[in-house]
Order: structure tokens, then sequence, then C-alpha cells
């Protein structure tokens, strides 16, 4: 990472696509990812990590993209929403929420769909309990969770998440800038 004058060079790998960018060192990287990138479905919400409206994958980990700076992550991979799906081909949590109404405006999208996935690659077939604590730290205005929940449910039902299960979890939502 190069810096000068407050801006640093960063190169990252966005939904597969390796991009090299000047940013200001101060901007959060949902403001990168978003302003400099171009990617708008990554929404800003609240800039506090309470509402899950900028949630992302960083080299692996579900987080809240406005508590890191974009010049924090040079070197690193990146999956937004736009990434998450094989082209016009949906995810199975995707088609889930589609199909069981998950969301109405889809502000919360982002975020429902980034810990669904995460609890269903660590967790294939989740209680209804489990399924409400994967997906707190996320606000809905519109749904009132009913929905979300059932999407959850369909898409254990028509998806097999074993194969995707890793050795350990990977979340990084209440510690979003990890020591290790």
């Amino acid at each position: 990472m190069g810096s000068s004058d407050g801006y640093a060079t960063i190169t990252v790998t966005v939904n597969g696509d390796r991009q090299t960018v000047s940013v200001d060192v101060r901007k959060a990287l949902v403001d990168v990812i978003r302003e400099d990138l171009g990617l708008t479905g990554t929404h800003v919400g609240c800039r506090t990590g309470d509402c899950g409206a900028c949630t992302v994958r960083l080299d692996g980990a579900v987080t809240k993209s406005c508590l890191r700076f974009g010049a924090s992550v040079d070197g690193s991979e990146i999956t937004t929403v736009e990434g998450l799906s094989d082209g016009d081909t949906l995810t199975p949590v995707q088609q889930a929420f589609w199909d069981e109404y998950g969301f109405q405006c889809g502000y919360c999208l982002p975020g429902m769909l980034f810990c669904s996935t995460e609890l269903l690659e660590n967790n294939p077939t989740p209680t209804d309990d489990e399924i409400r604590h994967a997906i707190n730290g996320n606000l809905c205005r519109c749904t009132g969770y009913t929905g979300i929940v059932r999407a959850v449910r369909h898409a254990a039902a028509i998806a097999d998440f074993t194969a995707a299960m890793p050795a350990e979890s990977t979340t990084a939502l209440l510690d979003p800038m990890p020591t290790n």
C-alpha cells in the first residue's frame, strides 16, 4: 500500500476482479466500495455497525464494512452482495429470500444474505432460535423478521450446505478488527 497526502493506493480483489484504487485514508470501506469501486449494493445505514446494511465478506469473514477503513484492506479479497450469485443464477439463500418474501425494500438484504449464508455453511439445519441469533445485528424495518426466518429455513431445505462447512467459524461481526 502506497500513501501520500492522506491517500493510499490499495489493490483488492472484489467479486473476483482485481482492482487498484487510490483512497482517502479516512474513508470507510463501505464508501470505498460504493464510491471508488461503483458497487452500490452495499448500503450505508448507521455507520456504527448496528444495522448490517453494509455487510460484506472480507477475506472470507462476514464483516460490517462501515467499521473498517478502506485503506486497511490492501491485498484483501472482498465479496459484496453483487458477487454472491453466479451470473443470473441465484444462490440458494437468495432464491429462498425471493421465494419466501424474505425482504421488501432490500436495504437490509446484504447483512441478511451474508449472515444467513454463513449460518447455513456452519449449521445446515438450524433451529428458528439459531436463525434469529445469526441475523441478530441486522435491522429490518419492513418484514418483522418472520419472512426472513422462513426464508433461511427454506434455504436449508433446498440446498446441501454440509459440503461448505468450514472447520471453524469466520464470523467477524463483533470484532471488525481481529488481532490475529
